[in-house]
């Protein structure tokens, strides 16, 4: 993911993306049409309209300063690559939304959520090995 956490890079022509925070239907690349990882960034603002997609949704709730956090970031942008058309994926700094922090009882991080029609089917709190998080996803994805 670039700084600017709404840019997606296609991974399989490198062309840079814009991804809305919500939408309709599964993101695809402008250039080939490939499906895009959708990986975005939300807060207390939009979270709500980020999370309405009939597709499965991981949330990471993360702090810039969080050592764990940073540890696991890879492993969530790769769950967003493996499973491109099939999760979407947000990123959510508990400092700059402390609504949706407290509205998940996300008092450690990083704490990892699964939702599907926005609601929280599982959740995973502390950082785990990549393999472990991309089980996790992929058992979820396959619920």
């Amino acid at each position: 993911m670039s700084a600017d956490a709404n840019i997606v890079r296609c991974p399989s022509c490198g062309t840079r993306n814009r991804l809305p925070v919500s939408a309709s239907g599964h993101p695809r690349c402008a250039s080939c049409k490939a499906p895009l990882p959708w990986l975005v960034a939300a807060g207390d603002g939009d979270f709500s309209a980020a999370i309405d997609t009939s597709m499965p949704v991981l949330v990471d709730l993360w702090a810039p300063w969080c050592g764990p956090c940073r540890m696991i970031a890879p492993a969530v942008e790769k769950a967003a690559t493996d499973y491109a058309g099939k999760l979407k994926a947000i990123k959510v700094n508990v400092d700059q939304a402390p609504q949706i922090a407290s509205r998940y009882d996300a008092w450690s991080i990083p704490t990892l959520l699964m939702l599907r029609d926005g609601k929280v089917v599982s959740r995973q709190v502390g950082a785990v090995p990549q393999g472990q998080l991309l089980d996790w996803v992929g058992r979820e994805i396959d619920a």
